[in-house]
């Protein structure tokens, strides 16, 4: 893990455990207010692999999905605030364990940082620690949150896309804010996988009312572009205050999306599942996004916010939009206004920082991603400076620990 930044704060928190063989161990006890403290040693996730105490209290559930359920605690010795997400380690299946290599590679730009992994010998769950000022899933905002909100997630699907990562898992509770500081990150790659051309994946993956429509046909040869669709659903969501595709099955969730989209062609069946020979569906036709808009939305949204999602919810994969080609829709020029600040009168996060390897599948969008002012701004920074922040994560106020617990 050497060669990645070391986050100082953890080990300066944390007390060094010089035996290896305490590894593995968890005991609880009381505070001097008699609350309970949960102790266990963990590896941090970059550095050396030195383990670590890690106490917590306070816990409390904040959450529940199909893949565990999460708490909210604090570190004891930086009162910092943490969800705890604890999921169920099936051996048949090797999608959690990659949960912390894959963070270990993604450390910054709106995703979390791998933080620290514990492995205890007496459980079959996975413990994954988000540190945050404030927990919460996305609820209803006005419209310049949501596209504060959706900007910082489509960036982050950039990000992890450019390394050929796809989420798997996009969807509301997957989002952590801050909305003192508008910052979003995404969590919980639990899901996550480094996509291989002519490698197959599994079909049955995403939650349901965000799931592709080529994972519904059954492919398995899908791309990152089941993120895009979610996101898509993501958006969609704010806009109307509920999911606009809530399937009760998966063939409910297919009958759902033809309501809005019409019945997919028989082309467009083919490109997102070339295998899927059953052609059987009732013929709905499409309608356009400036009706299904009227029907669909609520009043007043913006027609931007309608057109993106006519480009992210499209049956053909490939016609979807890009997560950079995303950042770059006219629904977020109100970002790229330098005089627009946050509602509670803060300047907005960092969002026009792009690296060569965000910009790396569509470099020609640089000059509506990165607006003048930010250019403006990047060269007034002095080498050094342009350097360090060049190399640093974009928001650093959340961190991840992994804890693995095996039977």
């Amino acid at each position: 893990m050497s060669g990645r930044p070391r986050t100082t704060s953890f080990a300066e928190s944390c007390k060094p455990v010089p035996q290896p063989s305490a590894f593995g161990s968890m005991k609880v006890s009381r505070d001097k207010d008699g609350s309970k403290v949960t102790t266990v040693v963990a590896t941090p996730g970059q550095g050396p692999d030195r383990p670590q105490e890690v106490s917590y209290t306070d816990t409390k559930v904040i959450g529940n999905g199909s893949f565990g359920v999460v708490y909210q605690a604090k570190l004891c010795d930086s009162g910092e605030l943490v969800a705890i997400k604890k999921v169920l380690q099936d051996k048949r299946f090797k999608v959690r364990l990659r949960h912390s290599s894959l963070l270990g590679l993604l450390t910054e730009y709106n995703t979390l940082e791998l933080k620290a992994f514990h492995k205890n010998s007496s459980d079959s769950l996975i413990k994954v620690f988000f540190c945050t000022s404030v927990l919460c899933s996305v609820p209803l905002f006005l419209f310049f949150s949501v596209t504060l909100y959706m900007y910082q997630l489509f960036r982050s699907l950039a990000y992890i896309h450019s390394f050929g990562i796809c989420h798997r898992d996009i969807k509301p509770q997957n989002l952590l804010l801050d909305p003192d500081t508008a910052v979003l990150k995404l969590c919980d790659f639990g899901s996550a996988k480094q996509l291989v051309r002519g490698e197959p994946n599994v079909s049955y993956i995403c939650s349901r009312y965000y799931r592709a429509p080529e994972l519904i046909f059954g492919a398995t040869d899908y791309t990152s572009s089941i993120d895009v669709w979610s996101a898509g659903c993501v958006l969609a969501e704010l806009l109307l205050g509920q999911p606009i595709f809530p399937g009760d099955s998966g063939v409910d969730q297919l009958v759902e999306i033809i309501k809005v989209l019409g019945t997919p062609t028989r082309e467009q069946i083919r490109e997102m599942n070339p295998n899927y020979t059953e052609f059987k569906f009732p013929q709905i036709k499409a309608h356009p996004w400036t009706k299904v808009s009227k029907q669909v939305f609520r009043p007043r949204t913006p027609p931007e916010a309608i057109a993106l999602c006519s480009r992210l919810l499209e049956y053909t994969p490939t016609a979807r939009l890009t997560p950079l080609e995303a950042c770059a829709h006219s629904f977020f020029d109100e970002l790229r206004d330098p005089n627009v600040k946050l509602p509670n009168g803060r300047e907005k996060p960092s969002l026009f920082n792009f690296t060569t390897q965000e910009l790396s599948s569509n470099p020609s969008l640089a000059s509506i991603l990165i607006p003048a002012h930010a250019r403006n701004q990047a060269a007034a920074s002095t080498p050094t400076n342009a350097s360090a922040t060049s190399g640093q994560p974009l928001f650093q106020t959340l961190f991840l620990l992994i804890f693995i617990f095996w039977m």
